[in-house]
Protein backbone atom coordinates (compact mmCIF):
# COMPACT_ATOMS: atom_id res chain seq x y z
CA UNK A 1 0.00 0.00 0.00
CA UNK A 2 1.45 3.49 -0.98
CA UNK A 3 1.88 6.07 1.70
CA UNK A 4 1.09 9.10 -0.60
CA UNK A 5 -1.08 9.02 -3.32
CA UNK A 6 -2.43 10.99 -6.15
CA UNK A 7 -4.56 13.95 -4.72
CA UNK A 8 -2.99 14.20 -1.23
CA UNK A 9 -1.96 17.69 0.19
CA UNK A 10 1.65 17.62 0.29
CA UNK A 11 4.50 19.95 1.84
CA UNK A 12 8.15 19.93 0.24
CA UNK A 13 10.83 19.11 3.23
CA UNK A 14 13.65 19.94 1.94
CA UNK A 15 15.76 22.04 -1.37
CA UNK A 16 14.41 25.00 -3.27
CA UNK A 17 10.98 24.54 -2.70
CA UNK A 18 11.04 24.63 1.24
CA UNK A 19 8.09 24.73 2.66
CA UNK A 20 5.63 24.85 -0.40
CA UNK A 21 2.19 22.97 -0.34
CA UNK A 22 1.02 21.45 -3.23
CA UNK A 23 -1.25 18.30 -4.44
CA UNK A 24 -0.24 15.57 -5.36
CA UNK A 25 -0.67 15.05 -9.42
CA UNK A 26 0.96 12.03 -10.15
CA UNK A 27 2.91 8.95 -8.33
CA UNK A 28 5.65 7.11 -10.31
CA UNK A 29 6.10 4.27 -8.27
CA UNK A 30 9.36 3.08 -10.43
CA UNK A 31 11.52 6.05 -9.39
CA UNK A 32 9.70 6.88 -6.26
CA UNK A 33 9.28 10.08 -7.35
CA UNK A 34 5.99 12.61 -7.34
CA UNK A 35 4.57 15.39 -9.86
CA UNK A 36 3.20 18.00 -7.29
CA UNK A 37 1.20 21.17 -8.48
CA UNK A 38 3.50 24.10 -8.03
CA UNK A 39 6.93 22.28 -7.03
CA UNK A 40 9.93 21.94 -8.85
CA UNK A 41 8.47 24.33 -11.98
CA UNK A 42 11.64 24.57 -14.52
CA UNK A 43 11.65 26.36 -17.58
CA UNK A 44 12.12 24.76 -21.08
CA UNK A 45 12.95 26.89 -24.03
CA UNK A 46 11.33 25.59 -27.17
CA UNK A 47 12.82 26.28 -30.42
CA UNK A 48 10.40 27.26 -33.68
CA UNK A 49 9.86 24.30 -36.00
CA UNK A 50 8.35 25.90 -38.85
CA UNK A 51 6.85 29.17 -40.46
CA UNK A 52 4.05 28.84 -38.16
CA UNK A 53 5.58 27.63 -35.11
CA UNK A 54 7.14 30.75 -32.98
CA UNK A 55 10.13 29.86 -29.94
CA UNK A 56 8.98 29.96 -26.48
CA UNK A 57 9.78 29.15 -22.37
CA UNK A 58 7.25 26.10 -21.42
CA UNK A 59 6.80 26.01 -17.69
CA UNK A 60 6.99 22.20 -16.83
CA UNK A 61 6.87 20.51 -13.90
CA UNK A 62 9.84 18.04 -12.98
CA UNK A 63 8.69 14.94 -10.55
CA UNK A 64 10.33 15.07 -6.76
CA UNK A 65 11.81 12.33 -4.64
CA UNK A 66 8.85 10.95 -2.50
CA UNK A 67 11.64 11.08 0.59
CA UNK A 68 11.56 14.85 0.25
CA UNK A 69 8.04 15.57 0.75
CA UNK A 70 5.70 15.03 3.98
CA UNK A 71 1.95 14.55 3.80
CA UNK A 72 -0.31 17.34 5.28
CA UNK A 73 -2.70 15.41 7.58
CA UNK A 74 -6.66 16.54 6.09
CA UNK A 75 -7.11 16.33 10.50
CA UNK A 76 -4.80 17.89 12.34
CA UNK A 77 -3.29 19.80 8.85
CA UNK A 78 0.29 19.12 10.02
CA UNK A 79 3.19 17.65 8.31
CA UNK A 80 3.49 13.79 8.99
CA UNK A 81 4.69 10.74 8.66
CA UNK A 82 2.32 7.92 7.50
CA UNK A 83 1.48 4.82 9.16
CA UNK A 84 -0.70 1.55 7.97
CA UNK A 85 -3.15 -0.66 10.32
CA UNK A 86 -4.85 -3.73 9.03
CA UNK A 87 -8.30 -3.94 10.40
CA UNK A 88 -9.78 -7.26 12.13
CA UNK A 89 -11.50 -8.09 8.84
CA UNK A 90 -8.05 -7.86 6.86
CA UNK A 91 -8.28 -4.42 5.29
CA UNK A 92 -5.39 -1.84 5.62
CA UNK A 93 -6.09 1.82 5.72
CA UNK A 94 -3.13 4.91 6.25
CA UNK A 95 -3.48 6.64 9.61
CA UNK A 96 -1.96 10.03 10.78
CA UNK A 97 1.10 9.22 13.10
CA UNK A 98 0.58 12.57 14.93
CA UNK A 99 -3.14 12.42 15.81
CA UNK A 100 -3.99 8.63 15.17
CA UNK A 101 -6.37 9.31 12.51
CA UNK A 102 -7.71 7.91 9.77
CA UNK A 103 -6.64 9.49 6.26
CA UNK A 104 -9.51 8.85 4.12
CA UNK A 105 -8.57 8.66 0.45
CA UNK A 106 -9.85 11.32 -2.05
CA UNK A 107 -10.46 8.88 -4.58
CA UNK A 108 -13.17 6.96 -3.84
CA UNK A 109 -14.55 4.16 -5.60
Amino acid sequence: MQKIKKGDQVIVRVGRDKGRKGQVLKVLLKTNQLLVEGVNIVKKHHKSTGPNDSSRIIDLTKPILISKVALVCPNCHKPTRVGIRIDKQGNKFRYCKKCSQVIKDKEAK
